[in-house]
């Protein structure tokens, strides 16, 4: 899928997550099905999170982005932003997801860009817009993560 990219995260968060001995842009990415879909995370801070994703090898049978993988890029830029919002003493984990789907794209890059709309102690909503390379809206979602404390070795391999 060409150069691989990297992770852009602001000062403070590499300051916030200082001393835990991590690869934050493995900690904040896709994880595995990010990989298979080929997500890459370009922009994570905890207002604003950007990646993209080729439509080629994320389609359905009549060759349009499968709505499911607009969802999975959704879900991954959302979650990365409540991480972020949560920090190193909370987990995020989804609880709620919903993408409207505007247009079909048959070919190229979309772009999710993730901001908030809520966050709070306990949970974190993120809206996600997901663009075609034209940058017309693909899709529209809303990400709502509950924050839960993290165990105190979370972090530590």
């Amino acid at each position: 899928m060409g150069a691989q990219q990297t992770t852009t995260f602001p000062q403070e968060v590499l300051d916030r997550w200082a001393g835990f001995g991590l690869d934050l842009p493995a900690l904040f990415s896709a994880g595995h099905l990010g990989s298979r879909m080929s997500v890459e995370l370009l922009e994570a801070r905890p207002d604003r999170v950007v990646g993209t994703m080729p439509v080629e090898g994320n389609t359905q049978p009549y060759g349009l982005l499968h709505g499911g993988a607009s969802a999975v890029l959704a879900e991954s830029l959302g979650s990365v932003g409540a991480m972020l919002h949560g920090g190193p003493s909370k987990l995020a984990v989804g609880v709620d997801l919903n993408c409207t789907h505007h247009r079909g794209v048959r070919s190229g890059l979309v772009t999710g860009v993730a901001t908030p709309v809520h966050r709070g102690r306990s949970t974190a909503t993120y809206e996600v817009v997901i663009s075609d390379e034209a940058g017309k809206r693909v899709c529209t979602a809303r990400l709502t993560c509950m924050l839960r404390d993290a165990p105190t070795d979370a972090y530590r391999g």
